[in-house]
């Protein structure tokens, strides 16, 4: 087996022969200059050699994928299927600088004993951060009073309007304690807000830890002014949220999902947000792309944002430096510090 027990910080390098494989234009986005130095120093390889498509890879990249021992991921990375596979007889290891695996690591890796691990904690911390934003602008009723003074541009008395708003002992709901989830709950505990959580796998011992309630989803939903998804999307996660649970939402109540557009049904979440009822933050929705005459572009209660909440821009770097640290363990002969396990693939994103 290639990795050890050995602790040691002063272990050699092994230097595994590596290929870089994501989209067309990631690379250099992700990996600034010191993380290509630092690259080539763990790793044997030539770190301005992308493969963008390893089913059909031109000869360069046939020749780089048959020599690697790991491959270093990230968004749009091909399928790792049995035929791919078979192109990489070397494959030990592969390490993904982005979050979920699922789009790429396929059964047939784990049939072949290749070890993964994911920089989904990296990704995890600017979706939170755009959570909590999002939660503080709910409660303060930001959005709404934004397009409300566009329009009157006038005195007004807004402590009036604006009676009952504002963050404090205010309840949120936290729909899934996933990384993201937790990160969000961290996140929320400066503030004077009361902090419920539904999770089937969370008990009572754990929530007591995250400093949460626990709710079933129908009371979560009935007594929270502002819900947050952070679900990942499975078969029994589709349309989590029905036409009678966003019925339970209080009127005036915020819904943001930065998960997964599926887990919300949103041809029930539309009429909720046209009527005014119920305002929204999303980041995602379903399809990814709303048709251009869909009514989120335009309601004055609806934050629609480019699934945008994950890394972008400097934030790349973040998963840059968390997957170069596994690299480096793994060079060293360690274990990955953030392995993926099948057997947990069923409850993540």
């Amino acid at each position: 087996m290639h990795h050890t027990t050995d602790n040691s910080s002063d272990q050699a390098l092994s230097r595994p022969t590596l290929l870089l494989a994501m989209q067309p234009g990631l690379a250099g986005r992700l990996l600034a200059d010191h993380h290509r130095s630092r690259l080539t120093a763990l790793a044997r390889t030539d770190p301005g050699l992308v493969a963008h498509d390893l089913a059909d890879p031109p000869p360069a990249v046939a020749t780089a994928l048959a020599g690697a021992e790991v491959l270093l991921t990230s968004w749009g990375a091909t399928p790792l299927t049995a035929a791919v596979l078979d192109r990489a007889p070397s494959l030990r290891a592969v390490i993904h600088a982005g979050g979920s695996v699922k789009p790429h690591v396929t059964a047939a890796c784990w049939g072949r004993g290749i070890t993964v691990t994911s920089a989904a904690a990296a990704n995890a911390q600017p979706v939170a951060e755009y959570t909590l934003a999002a939660i503080l602008f709910a409660n303060k009723r930001v959005l709404h009073s934004a397009h409300r003074y566009r329009a009157l541009r006038a005195p007004h008395d807004w402590l009036r309007e604006l009676d009952g708003a504002g963050n404090h002992r205010r309840t949120v709901g936290v729909i899934g304690a996933s990384r993201i989830g937790r990160r969000v709950i961290e996140l929320l505990r400066p503030f004077d807000l009361t902090v419920l959580l539904h999770d089937p796998y969370v008990d009572e011992a754990e929530a007591d830890r995250l400093g949460v309630t626990l709710a079933s989803l129908d009371d979560l939903c009935a007594a929270s002014d502002v819900v947050t998804v952070h679900a990942p999307q499975l078969p029994a996660t589709h349309h989590l949220l029905d036409a009678r649970r966003l019925a339970l939402l209080p009127d005036g109540a915020t819904l943001i999902n930065t998960a997964r557009g599926t887990l919300v049904d949103e041809t029930a979440l539309l009429p909720e947000l046209v009527t005014g009822r119920i305002s929204a933050v999303l980041d995602v929705t379903d399809p990814e792309l709303p048709p251009p005459d869909s009514p989120l572009y335009d309601l004055p209660n609806v934050l629609l944002t480019p699934h945008l909440a994950g890394s972008l821009g400097g934030e790349l770097h973040r998963m840059a430096d968390q997957a170069l640290d596994e690299l480096e363990r793994y060079a060293k002969g360690l274990p990955f510090a953030d392995p993926v396990r099948p057997e947990g693939l069923g409850r993540s994103a």
